[in-house]
């Protein structure tokens, strides 16, 4: 240890917000010179932009390992604790935080200082109580001063995150913890600020001015909260109680929680701490010493031998690894820097440019380069490399060409979230390089280069968080409504409905659909907002409707009604197929006068447009024929005018010329192979009748055939009923995987009958034209109209089945109906449609 110089020595220990670093800056400021160690680059640049204001920029300077600001004049030293100019007399001195010398990471800087670092008059160590009993022990000289809490910090049980009150932190341990917090955050409450160790000093001061300026109520934040951010905090909620330290998951050590906990209550205002729903209540005896602020002592503090031999590689890694000399202190882990040294030393090129002592020394300054994208990778490490052996080969000076290509590679603000923090923590590394002055031949040219670069960076990340995390118009209502005032809204002649400004829903046909991202427990005022605007409107709109023509309304295909592209009806089943019932949607601006009024205008409307388009249909349902015809003209509008010949029995052999003529005039064609309306099935309304069928039938409707298609493939689960209320016939083996039109079935059937006369005839693309199907469906289809397919040199071919003695007419078959072969084709015709 050095000799330490005489001055008064004093151990300023509390908890959070008692004012310890008020105390320190005040007696700084009061001797004619000083330095003060901060724990981070972010509370030194805090506090001497405060110093500035009291002394004076030609006074004041800045000292961390990005940001050097020395005036030449400068008296006041702001720092942090690494880069302290130690060797620099003062009379003023001290270290902020002190208790973090436990830290296994950093903690050997922090014992350094408590151990040789002094200022000429006066030396003041902050931090927690914790590590008071140490510092008696190591420092024996010291006073020991105790300062109260300024507020009280009280446990305010579980809460869910949606139901943080207003000016709440939220603490995850992971990046992705505090997306997910953020996100849900936004949804709910409108947005909120994020604060990550990651982000670079610009960018968490912009957050958290975002949050003191008002513009969000709620924070999401690492453990980075415990430090380097004062801000009118009123509550902190922890997500989890366990992070990872970097080796391993560790649950929080209570001093750890009482840190994060200690930012609700700034000053004289008093502040609360709690846990999620999720994560369930802390333990009573956690809550007992956070509230009372009483922990367990530190038992030990890291220590790394200061005193460095630089004689050979292995004489500065032995002096490195050199036992601590006191029991309360424990020999650190290795750090990064170590560790980076160690690296460099396997290399051979690397260890033979390293010498000689001086060599050596400039080795162990590069590997003091922080890693702050904290990968510890070979990529670090090659880095390292290079710049060492760029200074070596150098004459101590890194080529200008070399490290302009390193920042040009960087210099882009495109990329998400996590690209942007990647870059930033890069370009860090190089702002430190260049605060190195005697490595760069225009240092402060590449200062001013990398410092605009990281707050180019830095800008770009904050407007990438503000977009993700914030939604300013969610904020400004929750805002509003937490002023108590009632809220303002209009119905726009669009159908948008606005509520202080700020859309918030659509007024669909006279449905509110409340805008996606307005959600939970704030949805409640503004849907209230937005009743009152429709309470007022809908009247009109519904009189509106009435008077309507009816070309404004229209049918979806899943049997919606629509009115000006709105939803706000739908098809039910009826008393009849043709006789859909109508019913409203479920509308909360409509009672139940005003439903029935809205549904007496659409059924109006839909039977006017049934009538329209089935008109066929509805001829044969009205005319009334007379004799046998009056049954087929029944049974075919009943199955909404086709059917297969068989559904009729001998209903139509019993028909005479009369009949016939009178179903003919209806538009009825008695085909070969079924009964079907033509006028109707050329119509293209297959759709519509499907749709009617399914209604009728209490099913879905399913994805229907194009309204000109004559033939469609066959879907697994499709009704045969449906196919037929459309005017298709299911065709084909394994229950009919092609359903054809009726009347394109039955000009196939008469043209195939005319073919065979001539002897076997091919699938030609005339006969594939007349269903629009291929050969090898068009097969099928003639198989069941009773054809055989045959090969020969000249391709496949078609000819009836044997046993075609009844095909000379249809006076014919009648005669011979109980004679004729099972194979014959008109057989097939005959019973076509039974079994489908």
């Amino acid at each position: 240890m050095v000799s330490r110089p005489r001055g008064r020595i004093t151990a300023v220990l509390g908890p959070t917000n008692t004012g310890k670093t008020h105390l320190a800056i005040e007696r700084m400021l009061g001797h004619a010179s000083g330095i003060i160690g901060f724990p981070l680059r972010l509370l030194a640049r805090e506090n001497y932009d405060r110093a500035l204001k009291a002394k004076g920029r030609g006074q004041v300077a800045l000292v961390t390992g990005e940001e050097k600001i020395v005036p030449p004049g400068a008296r006041y030293f702001f720092c942090t604790v690494e880069s302290m100019p130690v060797d620099r007399p003062v009379d003023f001195l001290a270290i902020d935080e002190i208790q973090l010398a436990a830290d296994p990471e950093r903690g050997h800087v922090f014992t350094d200082r408590l151990l040789n670092a002094r200022g000429l008059e006066e030396t003041m160590f902050l931090g927690a109580a914790t590590i008071a009993r140490l510092i008696r022990a190591l420092v024996p000289e010291a006073e020991h001063v105790s300062r109260p809490r300024l507020s009280t910090l009280s446990y305010a049980g579980p809460r869910k995150v949606t139901r943080l009150p207003p000016r709440s932190a939220a603490v995850a341990f992971s990046a992705a913890g505090v997306y997910e917090l953020a996100e849900v955050l936004r949804r709910q409450r409108g947005g909120t600020a994020v604060v990550l160790g990651a982000l670079s000093p610009r960018t968490r001061n912009a957050q958290g001015g975002m949050f003191e300026a008002g513009e969000v109520d709620y924070l999401v934040a690492t453990d980075a909260i415990g430090m380097g951010l004062n801000l009118s905090l009123d509550h902190v909620a922890f997500t989890k109680l366990v992070k990872f330290d970097g080796r391993h998951p560790r649950r929080l050590s209570p001093p750890e929680v009482a840190q994060i906990a200690g930012r609700a209550g700034r000053h004289m205002s008093n502040g609360t701490f709690g846990t999620t729903v999720e994560l369930g209540p802390m333990e009573p005896e956690l809550v007992e010493a956070v509230e009372s602020h009483r922990f367990d002592p530190i038992t030990g503090l890291y220590w790394r031998n200061s005193e460095l031999d630089f004689r050979s590689a292995t004489q500065l890694q032995r002096s490195l690894d050199r036992r601590p000399p006191d029991p309360c202190l424990l020999r650190v882990r290795e750090p990064d820097d170590q560790r980076a040294l160690a690296a460099l030393l396997h290399d051979p090129q690397i260890r033979e440019r390293a010498g000689n002592p001086g060599a050596l020394r400039l080795l162990w300054e590069v590997c003091q380069i922080p890693d702050f994208r904290k990968i510890l990778s070979d990529q670090h490490a090659r880095l390292l490399g290079q710049v060492f052996c760029h200074l070596r080969d150098g004459e101590g000076r890194l080529p200008d060409d070399w490290v302009a290509r390193q920042i040009a590679r960087i210099d882009r603000d495109d990329g998400d979230i996590d690209t942007l923090v990647a870059r930033i923590a890069h370009v860090r590394t190089w702002t430190y390089i260049s605060h190195r002055a005697d490595w760069l031949e225009a240092g402060a040219e590449w200062q001013e280069r990398t410092r605009a670069l990281e707050d180019k960076l830095s800008d770009a990340l904050h407007a990438r968080l503000t977009q993700r995390f914030v939604d300013r118009r969610a904020a400004n209502l929750v805002r509003r409504l937490a002023e108590g005032g009632e809220l303002i809204g209009a119905l726009r002649s669009n159908g948008e409905v606005v509520v202080e400004g700020e859309f918030v829903g659509r007024l669909a046909g006279f449905r509110f659909e409340l805008d996606p991202e307005v959600a939970g427990e704030d949805a409640k005022p503004l849907l209230a907002a937005a009743r009152r605007i429709l309470a007022g409107a809908v009247p009109a709109r519904l009189r509106d409707l009435e008077a309507s023509p009816d070309g404004v309304f229209s049918l979806a295909r899943d049997g919606q009604v629509l009115w000006q592209g709105a939803a706000i009806a739908r098809l039910a089943p009826g008393p009849e197929v043709l006789k859909p019932a109508i019913q409203p949607l479920a509308s909360d601006f409509l009672d139940g006068p005003e439903r029935e009024r809205l549904r007496r205008r659409l059924d109006t409307w839909l039977q006017a447009l049934l009538r329209r388009k089935l008109a066929p249909l509805y001829r044969l349902r009205e005319a009334g024929p007379t004799g046998a015809a009056r049954g087929v003209a029944f049974q075919l509008a009943e199955a909404l005018g086709c059917l297969p010949r068989s559904a009729f029995g001998g209903q139509l052999e019993g028909l005479d010329k009369a009949e016939r003529k009178a179903l003919a005039d209806l538009g009825v064609r008695l085909g070969m192979t079924g009964v079907y309306l033509a006028d109707l099935l050329r119509s293209r309304t297959a759709p519509l009748r499907g749709l009617l069928w399914c209604v009728h039938a209490g099913r879905p409707a399913p994805e229907l055939p194009p309204a000109k298609a004559r033939s469609f493939a066959v879907r697994d689960g499709l009704d045969p009923r449906l196919c037929q209320a459309m005017g298709f016939r299911r065709l084909g083996r394994d229950g009919g995987r092609v359903a054809v039109r009726a009347d394109a079935l039955e000009r196939l059937a008469r043209e195939a009958r005319k073919l065979s006369r001539q002897g076997p005839f091919a699938a030609t693309p005339a006969l594939c034209g007349i269903v629009d199907l291929g050969e090898a469906e068009l097969g099928a289809v003639l198989a069941e109209l009773g054809y055989r397919e045959q090969s020969d040199d000249q391709g496949s071919r078609f000819e009836p089945r044997k046993g075609k003695s009844g095909t000379k007419g249809k006076a014919a078959a009648k005669r011979r109906r109980s004679k004729t072969p099972a194979h014959s084709p008109f057989a097939k015709l005959r019973d076509l449609g039974l079994a489908k």
